[in-house]
């Protein structure tokens, strides 16, 4: 269901019924592992956090570590920082 480095992908589920009647799989959020940062990227207007990931984290997928070394709980929060803290372990 989920890509393998997906925050998610090793995660349990649980079903959850809505009023009704309907069952959904529903995945435990992940605690947060924030990583040191080690610099920051000044963003542009209209930045999109995906992009930084890829340029930083060599992937898109693993933005929301630039979330969890943040204090961001939305990724769209902390796309319209000025200042984006990049985690230890990134491509500077």
């Amino acid at each position: 269901m989920f890509t393998p480095d997906s925050r998610y992908a090793n995660q349990p589920t649980y079903t959850v019924s809505l009023a009704d009647g309907t069952q959904v799989v529903a995945v435990v959020p992940p605690l947060r592992n924030p990583l040191p940062v080690i610099g920051y990227h000044q963003t542009s207007s209209q930045e999109r956090l995906d992009l930084v990931a890829v340029q930083y984290l060599n992937s898109p997928t693993e933005f929301w570590e630039l979330c969890d070394s943040n204090n961001s709980m939305l990724a769209a929060a902390l796309a319209a920082r000025p200042l984006i803290g990049i985690p230890q372990g990134a491509q500077t």
